[in-house]
């Protein structure tokens, strides 16, 4: 092999190795999303009930709406539920700070129609302390849950 081969092998080798390890599990199944929280579903966020404020201003929670495809750990009583989502604006990845750092996940932007798979707690009062624009707080009833870990499930 040529100095120019070995060259390009290696820089090649560079660039695909990483892209080969970053794929992301098409169930979202990873070990956060499966041990944290005392709840693990996947489903489908529903709607985005208005635009995300400028995280400039202030910290918040933002609550979406969700239908519950799947519950892998623990119970709920609806197949519809309502989860607050910290600094919504920001990838799961880096939604961790100083005042909220037990949050996470791979999820990049949120869209309505797709499917998370996420590790909650209930209710949101217990595990925050901080803003919350609920959109659905006259319309809905039920406990409002704590996304811990949040995480894409590839479409089919």
């Amino acid at each position: 092999m040529t100095m120019k081969y070995a060259v390009h092998f290696i820089v090649l080798t560079i660039l695909i190795i990483p892209l080969a390890c970053s794929k992301l599990p098409p169930d979202g199944k990873d070990d956060h999303v499966t041990t944290r929280g005392t709840i693990e579903v996947t489903a489908q966020l529903m709607e985005i009930p208005g635009e995300f404020p400028p995280n400039n201003l202030y910290d918040y929670a933002y609550v979406l709406k969700y239908k519950v495809l799947q519950v892998h750990r623990g119970k709920l009583d609806s197949d519809t539920i309502l989860v607050g989502h910290y600094n919504p604006l920001k990838p799961r990845a880096k939604v961790k700070d100083k005042r909220v750092d037990d949050v996470g996940g791979t999820l990049r932007r949120f869209q309505a129609g797709d499917t998370h798979r996420m590790a909650l707690e209930s209710s949101i009062d217990e595990f925050y302390m901080g803003g919350i624009i609920n959109e659905y707080a006259e319309k809905e009833t039920g406990p409002v849950f704590w996304a811990v870990w949040t995480n894409p499930v590839a479409k089919k």
